[in-house]
């Protein structure tokens, strides 16, 4: 069954999470360098098929773009040029990293591995698909 894939694109790391196949939940999957993301993707595809990314986009809290936007943008050419057939959904990125904190604690995740800024990214990229997931129903 498809999946829809969620990303928290940086500029030194992309989270990355998953739908599960009736598009309902979302879990983290991994956190990947961002040189090496789009090969990751296609090779999930290999395994997995993809029926729609949905990116974090970066926005000011008055709605307007984020200084991050224009490295999101990058990365957008590149995933509509390595996958065209898939089509691409922006969801609101603000305050993912402080609710990624916030799950980490009421996870009761250890204070040490919170700092890890791999899990941050990964659940950050679970939350972004989980909230387009939600609009969606």
């Amino acid at each position: 069954m498809e999946r829809i894939i969620g990303i928290d694109y940086g500029r030194a790391r992309v989270g990355v999470a998953q739908s599960d196949p009736l598009g309902i939940f979302a879990s983290p999957i991994e956190t990947v360098p961002a040189a090496k993301i789009i090969v990751y993707l296609q090779n999930y595809a290999l395994r997995e098929p993809i029926s729609k990314f949905v990116v974090g986009y970066p926005l000011n809290l008055d709605g307007s773009r984020a200084q991050a936007a224009p490295d999101v943008d990058k990365f957008l050419l590149q995933l509509q040029k390595a996958f065209p057939e898939v089509p691409v959904a922006l969801e609101d990125e603000r305050f993912t990293s402080v609710m990624a904190h916030r799950a980490m604690i009421d996870g009761g995740m250890k204070k040490s591995d919170r700092r890890d800024k791999n899990s941050v990214d990964k659940i950050s990229a679970a939350i972004i698909l989980q909230a387009y997931l939600d609009k969606k129903k």
